[in-house]
């Protein structure tokens, strides 16, 4: 649930720091002051991209925290845990998002940075944001399907249903790829496999290329390797001046000036260590000739390896070291061609891959009919609470061409009144019977989901009268259920609606006055919280406009009275 938004120099803010609570709240203000920004803010805040420069003129940056409390979301918990984004207190998760006047962005969870990507992920959980011009989506095909199959909790079987069809036509592709070309496939398979073969034979490796360099390099020059190393270890311990010898005797006489001079004693030190380490130098030296050899057969095998790997390089006109990645190109390419199967094999696995599809898409299709009865009834309900009686809701099932998101389309026929035959959304509703059913809709869905914040912004435009009443009965009591994911506590919904309407507004448990001033010709807008009186003015003003009686303020106040009375 959002507990707390901060706004810094966000379009005409200038600095807002809001409350929230749980149950329904309401904004209202007059025309142009607003209303939409605190929606904007927070939206950014979950990670929508901006579609213009928000900072506000004048300054260097835009900041916007949300905090939330987590206490009964146990789905955007395990999320932080998982991404390692999780606070000391595992019940609180802070959103902070900074846009400069430049237009970049940081985004950060509980202080740490983020993508964007990740912010929507999170925010997905937490806060349902439904949009004043929804049911102009609403008139989508495509729309009406994701929307039932959100009511019908389809997701992980679309998901399935999706993967199924991707291998499925990966499969048509290229068993149409060999039967349109099957002779120069055939041709292709041919060379490449002999390629493959005659690549494998190397065994090639950089690793190994490097250590056959390197023994070739040593077996090829052993004669004088050794040469070199009986030379340095007769001339350091075996003739009579050798090296040592001669050390070990000045070390000694040196020695024996210590007693008359003690600053010969670190000389005397090194020319001693000197000796020492000469002496390993000959013993590493007479090891190193009892493992080197001349080895003419071995010699002779790693010439021949080299050669084979310059033979292959120059053949496909290829550095040897990139021998595994052509190897790992041509095996690719392969595969991609059916990877050496015949004909016939390619035409059964791709028919099991489609009948593994069909299998996955019939099922969603039975999910969704058995769906569509429970959803259209249920609308149909909430019609009749809008002041549409005798409104009927229906969903018609299209078939179509197998895609990734099965074997059928939908669309939403409505019956606006008694009487009428049902039809497309899009040419029997007329605008506000549009609003009505896109409201009844989202009502639905929230309710069913498991997001505690929901946000409504002008859904109840084209309505009024005791329809905009019935709203707010709706909307409050849709902020009177628990949570849905609330693991059995009772903790409510979280609904704000942003909305002109006073019936709404009358509704509502909280409600937010939005005002816009302006000081030293700078426009800013201000966002309060109303006591009970204020919100009367408030109401008052929405039913009477800039003149306020006596009359609308009773008016208001009974609207308010009944309200509370109805809660």
């Amino acid at each position: 649930m959002l507990r707390v938004l901060t706004i810094t120099n966000f379009v005409i803010v200038d600095h807002l720091e809001l409350d929230f609570e749980s149950g329904f709240s309401a904004l209202t203000g007059e025309t142009g002051a607003g209303k939409s920004i605190l929606i904007d803010a927070l939206s950014l805040a979950l990670g929508a991209r901006a579609e213009s420069n928000p900072v506000r003129v004048g300054q260097s940056k835009s900041e916007i925290t949300a905090e939330f409390d987590l206490a009964n979301v146990a789905d955007a918990r395990r999320w932080l845990t998982e991404n390692e984004l999780a606070d000391d207190d595992a019940n609180v998760c802070l959103f902070r998002r900074v846009i400069d006047a430049g237009g970049r962005s940081k985004a950060f969870i509980n202080g740490s940075s983020v993508t964007l990507s990740q912010m929507r992920d999170l925010g997905e959980k937490l806060v349902d944001i439904h949009g004043q011009h929804e049911h102009q989506t609403l008139l989508r095909r495509d729309a009406q399907l994701a929307l039932l199959d959100d009511y019908a909790d389809n997701t992980s079987a679309r998901t399935a249903v999706a993967a199924a069809y991707a291998q499925w036509s990966e499969l048509a592709n290229i068993r149409a790829t060999r039967q349109d070309n099957e002779a120069a496939i055939a041709r292709e398979f041919e060379e490449l496999t002999w390629h493959i073969r005659e690549l494998e034979k190397l065994n090639f490796t950089p690793a190994r290329w490097e250590e056959t360099l390197a023994e070739q390099r040593r077996l090829a020059n052993a004669a004088s390797l050794i040469s070199v190393a009986e030379n340095a270890i007769s001339g350091l311990s075996e003739e009579d001046n050798s090296v040592i010898g001669i050390v070990d005797d000045l070390a000694h006489e040196v020695g024996n000036a210590v007693d008359a001079d003690p600053a010969l004693r670190d000389i005397h030190h090194l020319m001693t260590t000197a000796s020492v380490e000469l002496g390993e130098a000959v013993s590493s030296l007479r090891h190193y000739l009892r493992k080197l050899e001349v080895d003419p057969a071995r010699l002779a095998d790693c010439d021949r390896e080299i050669s084979a790997v310059m033979e292959m390089a120059r053949k496909f006109r290829i550095e040897p070291a990139w021998i595994p990645d052509y190897l790992q190109q041509k095996r690719d390419r392969l595969t991609s061609l059916g990877g050496g199967q015949s004909l016939d094999d390619l035409i059964t696995k791709e028919s099991a891959a489609e009948a593994a599809y069909r299998e996955l898409a019939k099922k969603l299709t039975r999910t969704r009919q058995s769906a569509a009865k429970t959803f259209s009834a249920e609308i149909t309900k909430s019609l009749q609470e809008l002041a549409m009686p005798g409104g009927r809701f229906a969903v018609e099932f299209v078939p179509r061409e197998p895609g990734a998101s099965g074997l059928e389309g939908c669309e939403f026929l409505v019956a606006a009144h008694e009487g009428q035959t049902l039809g497309p959304l899009a040419k029997i509703a007329s605008g506000g019977e549009l609003s009505r059913v896109s409201l009844a809709i989202q009502l639905m869905s929230s309710a069913r989901g498991g997001v505690a914040t929901m946000i409504f912004d002008e859904v109840d435009s084209g309505i009024g009268g005791r329809v905009a009443e019935v709203v707010g009965r709706l909307l409050r009591r849709l902020g009177e259920k628990p949570g849905a994911k609330s693991g059995g506590s009772d903790a409510k919904h979280q609904v704000l609606a942003v909305t002109h309407l006073p019936q709404v507004a009358a509704c509502a448990v909280h409600q937010f006055q939005v005002a816009k001033g302006a000081s030293d010709g700078v426009v800013t807008t201000n966002i309060v919280l109303l006591s009970r009186k204020a919100r009367v003015e408030e109401i008052a003003r929405m039913l009477g406009g800039m003149t306020i009686t006596a009359t609308t303020r009773k008016h208001a106040e009974e609207m308010l009275a009944g309200a509370a009375k109805r809660a």
